[in-house]
Parts: structure tokens; C-alpha cells; sequence
């Protein structure tokens, strides 16, 4: 009961009752990314993505960024690019979190320009 409470009421978890009626009556799947988000167009033009996951627009791939942004450029009509040993996997947007990066994460080696008036 309270899964259909948060599907009807709550967009951050996955998708609302509004956009699964939408999907289902409108929406043609387009296809699916590493993650597990599908991605789907309607007739007119428009274009979503129903997140796997936690819903976070940095979780979208190189891949289908281009697609869901209306950008044209040759992976808009190959979404399975080929990578490059050289190439990070997709990580997501880290801030706020404890992985995110930090210049300097020990605080003994920040060194100060100053002294100050009170030592």
C-alpha cells in the first residue's frame, strides 16, 4: 500500500502513476543504457527517461545525452559507442557525498600565506 502511496504522490522515486500512464499510452521504448534507465520518445517529439535507480540527471551516459538533448551527432543513431580502454566508466555527480573530490582532504597540508595577529 505504501509503494502505491509513493507512486502516486512521489516523483523521486523512479517515475509518478502520471508518467507510467503516459508511457505506457504514449511512449515507444527507444532503449536501455549500462545503468538500466530506459529511455523513450512519443510521436510528437518528446523525449524521457525512466531512471533505474535513484533519480539523478547525471546518471544519463555520453551515449544518451546527445539523444535526450535533441543534439545530432553520430551516437544519437548508435547508442552502443564503442570505448576506448583509455575511457572512465560514467560516474555520476558526487557532490554532497563522501566520495565527492576534495583538493585537499588533509588538512595538515594546507599551508596558510599569513600568520595570524593572535598567535
Amino acid at each position: 500500500m505504501l509503494t502505491l502511496f509513493k507512486k502516486i504522490f512521489t516523483w523521486w522515486n523512479r517515475d509518478t502513476f502520471g508518467t507510467r500512464i503516459k508511457t505506457i499510452l504514449f511512449g515507444k521504448l527507444v532503449g536501455t543504457d549500462h545503468l538500466g534507465n530506459k529511455y523513450y520518445e512519443s510521436r510528437n517529439g518528446k523525449r524521457w527517461v525512466i531512471y533505474a535507480a535513484e533519480i539523478d540527471a547525471s546518471k544519463i551516459p555520453v551515449e544518451w545525452y546527445s539523444w535526450i538533448h535533441f543534439t545530432r551527432n553520430k551516437i544519437e543513431n548508435n547508442h552502443k559507442l564503442k570505448k576506448y580502454d583509455w575511457q572512465k566508466p560514467h560516474q555520476e555527480n558526487l557532490t554532497g557525498t563522501d566520495s565527492a573530490y576534495y583538493p585537499n582532504k588533509n588538512k595538515n597540508a594546507i599551508q596558510k600565506k599569513y600568520r595570524s595577529w593572535k598567535d
